[in-house]
């Protein structure tokens, strides 16, 4: 066998050995580049995190994914949440699964779905009445999807034998139902901070647009309630269109400002005082905004409370979510001003040991029962409960005060803090007018329509002398020629009475 040169060999090696370096060369470019790459990567993931809004890097998010799906990428870990119908052996009610259940009936696509399950619940109500629901959920083994701030969360509805296990008399359980959350384990943050919150809420308010509306009235020291049904709603109150928007603002406002609330250090809770002349829609414009954010209703009577302490046991036990209604309050209390008032009270005047210091100043012991009997309720017992130490008894909470005489209040109920906003409702104006009679007659237009407008601007009257009038005929052509009547009728007394 023919031996290769020695030069031969070593050009070989070194050859070889060049090679090498080349690769080695190559191999920790390779490195520093990457490890560039990474460097920008981190520097541009925190500019975006402190520069950009959640909504954007959630977008951004979204479309990483959507792109991740479609090249293929490999199976992430994923992370299970398991929301049980009952807990604790099943004695107690897991809410978190009616909460997802309702929610995932407004997901839930019929015709996606080859089986489905049509439950429908019943809710007793505190006064024995009932009210139903109807809503769609999956069948066991019955799955669905669902997005939130570009993260796909999958539902699974499952269910788990009853027995578990245990034999015997006493121990057999009907089958459990269980919902399974599942999402990629790099998203469990974003779960249970806050999808499932979102999920909480969101069940919680469409629970509460399906629920039957109570007006509760005060019996002694507790409420009794009967369903409410009064169909005023925005759309059909007849006041002034900018001072209607100002009002809907307010409330929407009001409502997303829990944890502003809470870091301010003030009671979660709004205070609106309704005045002006009899019949301009006060008490419809408090059922328009209970319609609008599904709270019960809890209309107070003062005249039926004795005692500060009855009145605190009757404003404690409202719930959450509800409107507090105080009707011509100018009647309830003494009008003159409680600095006016500040005097020493005898035993004879029927104040009880019930009574605060604070109490006395009022001068605010009314008499409304016709029997000359004085109540020891008193307008500072009402104050502490609106912005007092009380007010923090409860949350998200509406109190409102009508009053035809503003004038007559006591100063210390229209600072800031008690009533926040001052509501005018005032004599029919145009735009209130044209509100009812589409309401009425479903007309926009009219050939009266311009002597009406002049005619509303020259006298006053109230909208419900104009719905009166309104509902005198179902013709419209009849029934606007009656307002036109009354109005010129009025017109023509106020150039007289001149």
């Amino acid at each position: 066998m023919d031996q290769l040169p020695l030069t031969t060999v070593a050009g070989a090696a070194a050859s070889s050995l060049e090679g090498g370096g080349r690769v080695v060369d190559t191999y920790k470019k390779a490195l520093a580049t990457a490890a560039s790459v990474a460097a920008y990567a981190m520097l541009v993931r925190g500019m975006a995190r402190e520069l950009l809004p959640e909504e954007l890097r959630a977008a951004v998010r979204w479309g990483a994914g959507l792109v991740r799906a479609r090249l293929g990428a490999a199976d992430k870990e994923r992370h299970t949440i398991v929301i049980r119908r009952h807990f604790d052996s099943g004695y107690s009610e897991n809410h978190l699964f009616d909460a997802a259940r309702t929610y995932l009936a407004t997901k839930i696509d019929p015709r996606a779905m080859r089986r489905l399950c049509l439950a429908r619940s019943r809710h007793k109500e505190p006064d024995g009445s009932s009210s139903w629901s109807t809503i769609l959920c999956m069948d066991d083994g019955g799955s669905t999807t669902d997005s939130f701030d570009g993260v796909e969360f999958k539902w699974t509805s499952i269910e788990a034998g009853g027995d578990d296990g245990k034999k015997g008399k006493g121990h057999h359980h009907a089958p459990r139902e269980t919902l399974e959350l599942s999402f990629d384990a790099e998203h469990t943050d974003t779960a249970l901070e806050r999808y499932v919150p979102f999920i909480m809420s969101t069940a919680e308010q469409l629970q509460r647009q399906d629920r039957a509306l109570k007006i509760f009235m005060n019996e002694g020291r507790s409420w009794h309630g009967i369903n409410h049904h009064h169909p005023a709603t925005f759309d059909t109150l007849a006041m002034d269109s900018p001072l209607k928007r100002a009002v809907v603002d307010d409330l929407d406002r009001f409502l997303k400002r829990k944890e502003y609330y809470r870091r301010i250090g003030k009671a979660w809770k709004r205070g609106y005082l309704l005045h002006g002349p009899p019949g301009t829609g006060k008490s419809s414009l408090v059922a328009a905004m209970a319609n609008y954010l599904r709270f019960n209703l809890y209309d107070l009577d003062l005249s039926e409370v004795r005692l500060n302490s009855a009145l605190q046991r009757l404003l404690i036990a409202m719930p959450n979510k509800s409107i507090l209604v105080i009707e011509d309050i100018d009647c309830c209390f003494d009008a003159k001003s409680r600095e006016d008032l500040k005097m020493p009270v005898s035993a004879d005047d029927g104040f009880s040991s019930d009574s605060s210091d604070d109490d006395v100043p009022s001068g605010g012991k009314f008499d409304l029962t016709g029997a000359h009997k004085q109540q020891n309720v008193t307008l500072s017992g009402l104050l502490n409960f609106i912005d007092g130490l009380w007010s923090t008894s409860g949350e998200e909470r509406i109190i409102v005060f009508t009053t035809n005489y503003k004038d007559r209040l006591d100063p210390a109920l229209l600072r800031p803090g008690r009533m926040d906003m001052h509501i005018y409702m005032g004599f029919c104006c145009w735009e209130a007018f044209k509100t009812l009679a589409r309401n009425y007659h479903l007309v926009d237009d009219h050939v009266l329509f311009p002597e009406i407008q002049d005619l509303l601007a020259a006298v006053e009257v109230t909208p419900a002398e104009v719905s009166e009038m309104l509902l005198r005929s179902e013709d419209a052509d009849v029934a606007l020629r009656v307002l036109t009547d009354f109005l010129q009728d009025k017109r023509r007394k106020e150039i007289i009475i001149d």
